[in-house]
């Protein structure tokens, strides 16, 4: 035999190791992939009770760091593929109200501010219908509406004794007074100076108590440069994490901004989630997604049905009566 059929038996030979090495491999990853209970390293096939998760996607397990190192070139692909899906599927879920119904008349709190209101006495938030709605003592006499409708403590008389309510609750964790603190800060309202820090301190706050809005907030603080530098990919997580945690305005945000990157079907997504929270500008953006061939007839129904439950749910005629009466009571 020849020197050169030699080396080619070689070559032959070390390819085919690797062929086999490489099919080992796979079939792990195979078996892995399958049954997150069956305990095999992805890399190296050892069996095993501690063997730890890939953390990013939870796809694969591993016997140790140097076996995980080594398999992530054959792996972070399929390992960043699963991260977004995961990623989505968390985003794309039906989020939760950001309000729960109002305590009084037990409806869906509006998604407009005009059609609710924060009370800082009991921390409690009312809908316009009950908040605008006659009083009646016990024995049927009408009295005034100068005290909360709820927990009937008297309004605040001045700025100061209003401010001293909500410090009151911020002390609480009531998340929508701090929340609020912090809008006083950016504005420099009530006596506050203008302190951007400080009020992304206090949405933080909120945010970790479950206040969406306060994320948005802390979305817009890196999108504009306020009390932060400009970064556009943490204004985008913060207003996800709002959207997540059921702030419409944050989801339309993201609807809008997929839309101006060309994603069709990812701001679809958000602008019907944010209809169904009752959000009418969203409406408006799926019916022109539909008139310029972004939508189908079909997705612009929906749309409509959607916003039309929502309305469903919050309309009474109490609110109407309140509504009637100025835009400040305005709900749809």
């Amino acid at each position: 035999m020849s020197t050169s059929e030699s080396c080619k038996d070689k070559d032959s030979a070390s390819k085919s190791s690797d062929d086999d090495v490489c099919d080992v491999n796979n079939k792990l990853h195979k078996l892995n992939t399958a049954d997150n209970n069956v305990s095999i390293c992805a890399n190296c096939g050892k069996e095993g009770d501690n063997l730890k998760h890939c953390m990013a996607c939870k796809l694969v397990k591993y016997c140790n760091r140097e076996c995980q190192i080594a398999h992530r070139p054959q792996h972070k692909k399929e390992c960043r593929k699963r991260v977004k899906e995961l990623h989505d599927e968390k985003l794309f879920k039906e989020p939760p109200s950001q309000y729960e119904d109002c305590p009084i008349c037990f409806l869906r709190i509006p998604h407009n501010i005009p059609g609710f209101r924060y009370y800082s006495c009991c921390g409690k938030v009312l809908c316009c219908g009950c908040i605008r709605a006659p009083r009646y003592d016990n024995h049927g006499n009408k009295v005034d509406n100068e005290k909360c409708p709820f927990c009937r403590t008297p309004h605040p008389y001045t700025v100061e004794e209003s401010i001293e309510r909500l410090k009151k609750r911020a002390e609480k964790d009531d998340p929508i007074a701090i929340h609020n603190l912090g809008t006083y800060y950016v504005h420099g309202q009530y006596g506050y100076q203008q302190d951007y820090k400080k009020a992304l301190e206090l949405w933080h706050r909120a945010a970790e108590l479950g206040c969406g809005n306060s994320y948005t907030s802390i979305g817009i603080a890196y999108d504009n440069g306020q009390g932060v530098k400009v970064d556009k990919k943490k204004g985008i997580y913060y207003t996800e994490l709002g959207a997540m945690l059921g702030d419409e305005f944050a989801r339309h945000n993201l609807g809008i901004e997929e839309w101006r990157a060309g994603n069709m079907g990812r701001a679809l997504k958000h602008f019907m989630l944010s209809v169904k929270a009752g959000d009418n500008d969203s409406l408006k953006q799926v019916q022109q997604m539909y008139s310029s061939g972004h939508a189908t007839k079909e997705d612009y129904t929906k749309a409509l049905q959607l916003y039309q439950a929502y309305l469903s749910e919050i309309k009474s005629p109490q609110r109407d009566k309140a509504a009637a009466m100025g835009e400040e009571y305005r709900y749809y």
